[in-house]
């Protein structure tokens, strides 16, 4: 599959979706909203694909934000529709059913930090650096950014972040709860690929209600997220890798499995 501003390969049971825009930082376009909502529908749909990576080319940034030449020029209806239209795409990973590993590489500002929020998991190079900037423009986040960072960070430190548009460091990410890890720029990739392959090695149908029963659960009552929890609990309990998983550990031996 070709596109213009991404870049999409395999490793295996590993997907690798790349931003390629370095000569503007990959900010997102309308065109990259469209080539990665296409890319990571292919991924859902391919059972061969496990895990994806989600990067940045270039060791300058990640996503730097939205094209601000596109923003300049929204109404109130386009700009709507333009919010609408990233957010849509960004529950879409959140919800994908596979870990989506956020591989920061450099700036994640504005949409590039909502972009990484809406992954399973996020790893950032020590010279990462994260920010809602929005306001500084007179905006405010379009892709969800003022929803998900309290949920990860707290509220207090999210309107901070939201109301100053301060940039923060990777190590003041990881210390409140952004990030999953912070490692040597040079190693970043090494790390994220072989934390897609120890996720890709679990049982798929594990991992996707494990995905389903935090994301569905945050947004429910407690007692109504438990007899969520159940329910997938008795379902899981129904499935060929429940039982080779079981079977494995009684007969201490490494589980093979299937996705059934």
């Amino acid at each position: 599959m070709s596109f213009e501003n991404i870049l999409v390969e395999r490793e295996g049971a590993v997907a690798i979706i790349t931003l390629n825009r370095p000569d503007v930082l990959n900010a997102l376009n309308a065109t990259t909203l469209d080539e990665l909502t296409v890319a990571f529908e292919s991924v859902a749909s391919d059972p061969g694909a496990r895990v994806v990576i989600l990067t940045g080319m270039g060791d300058k940034s990640f996503v730097a934000g939205a094209d601000i030449n596109e923003l300049a020029v929204q109404t109130p209806v386009t700009g709507r529709d333009h919010a609408r239209r990233g957010q849509a795409l960004f529950d879409r990973i959140e919800r994908l059913g596979k870990p989506v590993i956020a591989a920061v590489n450099g700036f994640a500002l504005g949409g590039g930090c909502e972009l990484a929020m809406a992954c399973t998991l996020r790893i950032a190079a020590d010279t990462a650096r994260f920010g809602q900037p929005e306001i500084n423009l007179g905006l405010i986040p379009g892709y969800a950014g003022s929803q998900r960072l309290p949920r990860l960070v707290g509220r207090g430190r999210a309107q901070e972040l939201l109301l100053t548009g301060d940039m923060i460091s990777a190590a003041e990410a990881h210390r409140i709860g952004l990030v999953n890890r912070v490692v040597p720029a040079g190693q970043l990739m090494d790390e994220a690929r072989a934390l897609a392959q120890t996720l890709a090695a679990k049982a798929p149908l594990a991992v996707r209600y494990i995905l389903e029963a935090v994301a569905s659960g945050a947004d429910m009552a407690f007692a109504d997220a438990e007899d969520h929890e159940a329910t997938l609990f008795g379902l899981i309990s129904t499935t060929d890798d429940m039982r080779e998983g079981t079977r494995a550990f009684l007969e201490k031996r490494k589980p093979v499995f299937t996705g059934n």
